[in-house]
């Protein structure tokens, strides 16, 4: 496993590669909001072999570069990430996004669809059925929240990000790791940048075209996700032909962590498609 920088569209851009390189297509996770790589630690050692996986810290997340005047929406991502497919000499692969992740996985199926070979959304933003209740109330009061200091602003999301475990004490240790770059002044922007950038908009758009997508396509969210309601990946079944559903009974929103087994189980089985 080798992490290295890659400067795509004016940033730099971190990600780093696993697996080898076989006869199969290569598989690249997209995490989603506010998380980075590490989403995808327990997945990336269970995927099927013969395979280049390859997992990509987002602008503004993890180790890549904060994102200045470049854009974090949905659209910008996407770009971004086709950008790097051509910068690593990947022609096609199967991408999987969790989160936010999964919309831009959804937005460049839909506009480089020749560039998917398969598609998994997990726990994914889809058509109008985001963000959550809070997100919105946090974007209506952005003008106070960027004066409010980073640490209380990091303990808000810390509290809020919490409920999408069902194990607490991984809760606590993967959210610290999350919240960890946004708790200094600098921070407090680019998380300022992100909520703002949570905008349906992009998924409202891409939604029209998904009927189009011809990758085979499996979605899997948590029976109990806090923050994306399952009607979201029922309707993503119903638009996408041939997308298969796996509801996970007891799931919340972090199905990477906490269920890293089944989803590999998934993956595999959509590979074979």
């Amino acid at each position: 496993m080798r992490g290295e920088f890659v400067d795509v569209s004016g940033a730099r851009l971190y990600y780093y590669a696993a697996g080898t390189r076989g006869g199969g297509e290569p598989i690249v996770l997209l995490h989603g909001f506010p998380t980075s790589s590490h989403l995808w630690q327990g997945v990336v050692p269970l995927l099927p072999e013969g395979r280049r996986i390859v997992v990509v810290d987002l602008l503004g997340y993890g180790r890549s570069d904060p994102p200045g005047e470049l854009g974090v929406d949905i659209r910008s991502h996407a770009e971004r990430i086709l950008v790097l497919l051509d910068l690593l000499g990947i022609n096609r692969a199967c991408l999987v996004g969790h989160d936010i992740g999964g919309g831009i996985a959804q937005a460049v199926a839909v506009r480089a669809p020749h560039r998917v070979s398969h598609l998994c959304l997990v726990s994914s933003v889809a058509f109008d059925e985001w963000p959550s209740r809070e997100v919105k109330l946090a974007r209506a009061t952005m003008p106070l929240m960027r004066h409010l200091p980073a640490t209380w602003l990091v303990g808000v999301l810390r509290t809020d990000l919490a409920r999408g475990y069902v194990d607490d004490a991984l809760a606590e240790r993967s959210v610290d790791r999350y919240v960890k770059p946004f708790a200094t002044t600098g921070g407090r922007d680019v998380l300022m940048a992100h909520v703002e950038a949570l905008d349906p908009t992009d998924t409202i758009e891409i939604g029209g075209r998904l009927g189009a997508v011809p990758a085979p396509t499996a979605i899997v969210h948590g029976a109990h996700d806090p923050f994306l309601p399952l009607a979201g990946a029922r309707r993503l079944q119903q638009a996408i032909r041939g997308a298969t559903l796996d509801v996970l009974e007891t799931g919340r929103h972090f199905i990477p962590e906490e269920s890293p087994e089944r989803l590999a189980e998934i993956l595999a089985t959509l590979l074979d498609r």
